[in-house]
């Protein structure tokens, strides 16, 4: 099948095996909070808020860093491609509970040994939610100058971490901040908190640290449950922050209006900037982290990295998290089927429909992008899954196993 495949793609003007040999190579940051519903590792730290919500009670949530690295380890065999892994300051591993404001590089090193040992690259997110600190719904907007000045320690405490883990690992460690900050009811001062957000990263980005080692991100969203009216952190101000201050943006895909494509704002982006960030889900209505689909939307997405040769400059690195259904095949269908929309992106050969669209030969390129559609994707995909030495269709078995196993002792 792949022979016959790779034959008729070769009419297309596409090479199969360039093609998986270029997936094999595109980072993809997994992201840890998938594991455990975002609970992370914290005693005190409350429910979850900031309104983000995480439904549902299936059985085998980790409980411990043990459970949650070796849940990983079973994710990752069940994915192919280059792996990095997305940690949140309260996945800390401490012998007792550090103050978020406190948090050090050291905290993180027994990541860092189980992620070189795997050869996985690490990226880094500040935590500004479900903490006494953030029940008010602001944080680095908030009027109260002591909580504004907890999270501006806190930030520069991540943003430390982030730059010693990308030194310690040979490559730059991604650094984001999101905020929930916002209002349930209209505002009556839309200006003050934005005012003083841009304060407050302002003298968090003060302290420098080489590109070399972190690359800064802001993550922007229309609202959360609870914050419906007004969000500080809108995508206006973070792409014009970001634009004034030579840090990046980072696109959420469920954190616009359902009639935002995130898939037309990365080359409008890419057009200023040389890098853009991306937090890969699925929104049901709203920023609801539905696992990751092989959907419309997120091959958009892929064909967008690809046929702008953005692979280096599209920092790919996925968020959802479901507790209604088994978590490792949660982690594992998000993470497989974006492979697959890179493979498939990567199957289109977007030179010639360029010149079309350049030529204004509309009809044709209507043709033509149609009928890609139905060319023998699948037996690539297999093929691919073969030579990275994970399983194929029939993964879900080694799931079950691993249920049946481990995750149903975890009471």
């Amino acid at each position: 099948m792949y022979d016959s495949a790779k034959t008729l793609y070769k009419e297309w003007g596409v090479d199969t095996e360039k093609a998986m040999k270029k997936c094999a190579s595109i980072p993809v940051s997994l992201h840890c909070w998938q594991g455990d519903d975002v609970t992370g590792f914290e005693k005190s730290a409350g429910p979850l808020s900031g309104g983000i919500q995480t439904t549902g009670n299936y059985p085998g949530k980790a409980r411990n860093k043990d459970e949650l690295m070796k849940d990983l380890d079973v994710v990752y065999s069940l994915i192919p491609g280059k792996k990095r892994l997305n940690l949140h300051t309260h996945y800390a591993i401490t012998d007792s509970e550090v103050p978020r404001d406190q948090v050090a590089p050291e905290h993180f090193k027994a990541w860092l040994d189980w992620a070189k040992k795997r050869k996985i690259g690490l990226d880094f997110n500040a935590t500004p939610f479900s903490h006494p600190m953030a029940s008010s719904g602001m944080t680095l907007s908030s009027p109260d100058n002591k909580v504004r000045d907890y999270w501006i320690r806190h930030c520069k405490a991540t943003r430390k971490i982030a730059a010693w883990l990308g030194e310690q690992q040979g490559s730059p460690c991604l650094h984001d901040i999101w905020i929930p900050d916002g209002l349930k009811d209209i505002p009556a001062d839309r200006l003050g908190p934005r005012e003083r957000l841009r304060d407050a990263l302002d003298e968090i980005y003060s302290v420098k640290y080489s590109k070399e080692h972190i690359i800064d991100v802001v993550e922007s969203k229309l609202f959360g449950i609870g914050l419906e009216s007004y969000t500080a952190g809108s995508s206006e101000f973070y792409i014009a922050y970001a634009a004034t201050r030579g840090i990046y943006v980072l696109l959420d895909n469920g954190h616009y209006h359902p009639t935002e494509l995130v898939s037309d704002k990365i080359p409008a982006l890419l057009s200023i900037f040389d890098k853009v960030a991306l937090h890969v889900t699925r929104s049901v209505h709203w920023d609801s982290d539905h696992v990751v689909l092989f959907a419309d939307e997120i091959k958009e997405i892929a064909k967008e990295i690809i046929r702008n040769k953005a692979e280096d400059k599209v920092l790919i690195g996925l968020d959802y998290f479901d507790a209604s259904i088994n978590r490792i095949a949660a982690w594992a269908v998000g993470a497989r089927n974006f492979q697959k929309a890179l493979l498939y992106a990567l199957l289109i050969p977007h030179d010639k429909l360029k010149q079309l669209q350049d030529s204004g030969q509309f009809s044709k390129l209507m043709v033509l992008q149609e009928e890609i559609k139905t060319l023998p994707f699948g037996a690539v995909w297999e093929e691919y899954l073969k030579r990275q030495n994970v399983p194929g269709a029939d993964w879900f078995g080694q799931v079950e196993k691993y249920e049946k196993d481990v995750l149903s002792g975890r009471k």
